[in-house]
């Protein structure tokens, strides 16, 4: 999946250290991302490429995370060379951009700017947010509420009726390949409860036996997926939440429509149901 990046090794503490020439830097602006192309591999400049033309570079920058020692920081208003070699691209590239962990980082820093973009002023009073020196946090000077990155909780859910699986796909949405049940866990429920509450509300079927698979971080929607195997409990007719998919239907096994990537946590369930190792 797109975190799994060994051997490299992804370090999310908060340090607050200053770039140097190596280090890393993200550019953002809306939903593109500064790339430095690298023949058909993305890189990310380093301070050391744009610093002639930046000047301060160095300063104001944002602290990110670590990759194999190598530090990621966040900048504002920079200007880069006007060359092939350097392009703004939409976040989706990060779905099949090479090499993987810079796929990753690319993803992951663009989730941590759109929460800083966000929390520019303090949501009770109005008054600027400061970043905390100490931790990857926002916090209002006035009235002390603090901010921590966004991530909401959501499920996957594999709904299987012996050698058959539930399978849908999204009304309204430029995504429009297969998909399982999913959806955000609402205040007030546990994870389990939000697999029976999602299953219901979009197909009408009841499930038991909850299976606990994996997880996933997922920042090109600020998302921690919790991905379930569940079995149905009753009646396999559907009842389609026609707001939320444009289809649900149960496919044998063999027959599963699917294209093994290494990407997402979706396709891996899938992948696993198909090969009959769930």
């Amino acid at each position: 999946m797109i975190q799994d990046i060994g051997p490299h090794k992804f370090s999310n503490e908060y340090r607050q250290v200053p770039p140097d020439e190596s280090s890393c830097l993200l550019y953002c602006r809306g939903r593109e991302v500064l790339i430095r192309w690298d023949g058909e591999e993305i890189r990310f400049p380093c301070f050391k490429d744009l610093e002639d033309m930046n000047a301060g570079l160095y300063e104001g920058c944002t602290y990110l995370f670590a990759i194999d020692g190598v530090r990621f920081y966040l900048a504002k208003d920079i200007t880069y060379p006007l060359t092939e070699e350097y392009r703004m691209e939409n976040t989706e590239i990060f779905r099949t951009a090479l090499p993987r962990f810079l796929a990753f980082a690319g993803i992951t820093g663009y989730q941590l700017y759109k929460w800083y973009s966000a929390r520019k002023f303090c949501g009770h009073c109005g008054k600027a947010m400061v970043h905390s020196q100490k931790e990857r946090m926002m916090y209002c000077p006035e009235c002390r509420i603090t901010e921590y990155p966004k991530i909401s909780p959501a499920v996957i859910v594999g709904v299987t009726h012996g050698n058959k699986l539930l399978m849908s796909k999204y009304a309204n949405r430029d995504f429009n390949k297969y998909a399982l049940i999913a959806g955000f866990t609402e205040i007030g429920e546990t994870i389990e409860e939000t697999v029976r509450r999602e299953v219901m509300e979009e197909v009408g079927l009841k499930v038991k036996n909850i299976r606990y698979y994996k997880s996933q971080p997922w920042s090109f929607t600020d998302t921690l997926l919790f991905g379930f195997f569940a079995e149905l409990d009753g009646d396999e007719t559907i009842t389609l939440d026609r707001e939320e998919l444009a289809m649900a239907e149960w496919f044998e096994r063999e027959s599963i429509p699917v294209r093994e990537t290494n990407l997402s946590l979706t396709n891996e369930m899938i992948i696993k149901f198909k090969k009959g190792e769930v």
